[in-house]
């Protein structure tokens, strides 16, 4: 497709109104935009509470936070200052509000587009569209966008910028963040605990992140009560001190979380256990791309420097929110996973940053891939 037109200097805005990891999984679009109009004023629209995983993004100029749950006089006084603000405003994502956000910001617009009724009249209003993707990965599909826009994809996800490694304890150190959002994408108490073990006899520092929450911190307690190894600094960073702890860990070791999709972007050794989420859409991103699309379940998995272990049920992956699709469900798949099965993927990872240090002189630092296509 032709590139779109935009005058000198263009203001870009990206709408992306979920959660956090999705946020930060559009981050390759906005990459791909600021390579192709480098003067550009790109802004990003997003919710309060997601923004802090763009902070420091070098290719943002400004960010927007709304409400996730406005009112009318918030929406409107929103809708008045976004008005034909910009020369080009995307939305990554279906739906009535980021849609016609878009088409109220931008002289130029374009957004995915259900096949239905809706999505054939907004199409008309649209300058353009895609169809709303299914069973892409959420990469692959916000990257359709820039195919639509006729600029080269740009397939890195950008981490949040200017955080500090003086977080980090100075020693060989492993990361393990516990937590997700969610039950039904928890692992096992005894899981984690027996992880912290087997790092620790490696000779790492354990470092236990998690989010500033009351629950996340309840959980915690229970998850690492007794184990004075454990250091502790849940709700202690912001995203970028978080994004350079974990760029400088040995390994990364986390569930289906936003976190996990930070890890990977980092360069980190990352081993993300996986319940009822499918891979092939969700799986984490590696540093230098996915060059395979993942699986949809296996035992363990690499690509890159990404590792991803499932207990493979005959059901895997449901995309059930747990067995009593709720989220605060149990999921068997991984209630039974085992210590047994997860550390062959930890000694991958581990051996794996040893042999990148030997071929680098020390840690890795890898400049960032150009362009990609998928």
């Amino acid at each position: 497709m032709s590139r779109l037109d935009l005058p000198p200097q263009p203001r870009i805005l990206v709408i992306a109104l979920r959660r956090l990891g999705d946020v930060l999984l559009a981050t390759p679009l906005v990459r791909s935009l600021r390579r192709a109009w480098p003067d550009a004023r790109i802004e990003a629209l997003v919710f309060a509470g997601t923004d802090v995983i763009l902070a420091g993004n070098p290719d943002l100029d400004g960010v927007v936070a709304m409400p996730a749950r406005p009112s009318t006089a918030q929406s409107l006084a929103l809708a008045w200052r976004l008005f034909r603000g910009y020369d080009l405003a995307i939305s990554t994502q279906t739906g009535d509000r980021p849609t016609n956000f878009a088409i109220l910001a931008g002289r130029r617009r374009i957004a995915p587009v259900a096949a239905r009724l809706s999505g054939r009249l907004v199409r008309h209003v649209l300058t353009r569209s895609i169809p709303a993707g299914e069973g892409l990965h959420r990469v692959e599909d916000v990257l359709r966008l820039a195919d639509a826009l006729g600029i080269p994809r740009v397939a890195q996800l950008v981490c949040p910028g200017g955080g500090s490694a003086a977080v980090g304890p100075g020693v060989p150190y492993a990361v393990v963040h516990a937590a997700p959002m969610f039950r039904y994408k928890q692992w096992t108490r005894d899981g984690w605990r027996a992880l912290a073990g087997e790092l620790a006899a490696r000779g790492l520092a354990v470092i236990a992140t998690g989010g500033p929450s009351e629950a996340d911190r309840r959980y915690l307690d229970d998850v690492w009560a007794g184990l004075p190894a454990v250091r502790r600094l849940d709700g202690a960073l912001n995203f970028p001190d978080l994004a350079a702890l974990i760029a400088g860990a040995r390994v990364y070791v986390g569930p289906d979380t936003s976190v996990t999709h930070l890890s990977a972007a980092t360069g980190c050794p990352t081993v993300a256990l996986l319940g009822p989420t499918d891979p092939r859409i969700w799986g984490p991103w590696p540093f230098d791309g996915l060059t395979a699309p993942w699986e949809s379940s296996g035992t363990i998995q690499q690509r890159g420097n990404v590792w991803i272990v499932q207990n493979p049920l005959p059901c895997l992956p449901c995309q059930f929110e747990g067995c009593d699709r709720h989220i605060d469900s149990y999921s068997r798949c991984l209630d039974e996973l085992s210590i047994g099965a997860v550390m062959p993927a930890v000694a991958a990872a581990l051996a794996f940053r040893r042999n990148e240090r030997q071929e680098t002189g020390g840690a890795p630092d890898r400049p960032p891939p150009q362009s990609a296509t998928g």
